[in-house]
């Protein structure tokens, strides 16, 4: 009897067509089938953040100050929030999430003493942002109890750690920032579906839209032309 051999990629093709007839038959029920129908409903997110700066030096920066070198450096935080979400239609979502966010940012300044002698002064920046983000959500079609979705809009922030309007108690020069940002964010997620409650996971990215940096007749600032705020964020939603 001759047997004949089986391509590979076939015999994958079979295997998962004879997984899905299983998987088909052993379904889970779908949870929570009228969820998105409601007209709104709210929740809670907590995720980890990686703050940011986006430094543009000045035109003619060239060793001003015995400053060769600007660097700014990420460090990780955390933030919270309360989910307002408002129902626009099967695939459109308003979403309002006030939220607190905690973090500090890292500026790495590369000096010399006589152009010989180099070494880095490192100023970090604290900061405790109260944001106000509106954002539009857009889903894909559920998918038994999974759904993805993109998201993007605008946040205004406050900086309670703002040391802006501070004068210096001593002979340390701080890197100061502005109290008020406007940022645009954009991201991607998914939210799976759960018996009680829906539980999402979600990437984010934030762009500062202004000048967050106080400008000083000092060191280290005068070689900045602009300090924009960057911010990565991981967040898990529970609604």
């Amino acid at each position: 009897m001759k047997i004949h051999k089986i391509s590979p990629i076939l015999l994958i093709i079979l295997l998962i067509s004879s997984w899905s007839d299983v998987a088909a038959q052993r379904r889970t029920p779908e949870n929570l089938p009228k969820y998105d129908l409601a007209p709104y409903h709210f929740g809670f997110i907590l995720g980890l953040n990686q703050m940011h700066f986006t430094v543009k030096n000045v035109k003619d920066f060239e060793r001003q100050d015995s400053v060769y070198a600007v660097l700014a450096e990420p460090e990780m935080g955390f933030h919270i929030g309360i989910v307002s979400n408002l129902r626009l239609g099967d695939y459109w979502d308003l979403r309002f999430i006030p939220s607190l966010a905690f973090g500090e940012r890292s500026m790495v300044f590369t000096r010399a003493i006589k152009d010989t002698v180099f070494f880095d002064t490192r100023k970090k920046v604290e900061s405790t942002y109260l944001d106000f983000p509106f954002y539009l959500k857009y889903k894909s079609k559920r998918l038994h109890n999974a759904r993805a979705y993109v998201i993007s809009g605008f946040k205004y922030s406050v900086d309670l750690a703002s040391q802006a309007k501070k004068k210096e108690q001593d002979e340390e020069i701080r890197i100061k920032l502005k109290k008020n940002d406007v940022a645009f964010e954009f991201g991607v997620g998914f939210d799976f579906y759960t018996t009680y409650f829906k539980f999402g996971t979600e990437i984010k990215m934030s762009y500062g839209l202004r000048d967050i940096l106080k400008h000083e007749a000092n060191v280290f600032t005068s070689n900045i032309q602009k300090l924009n705020s960057k911010i990565f964020q991981f967040t898990l939603t529970f609604e």
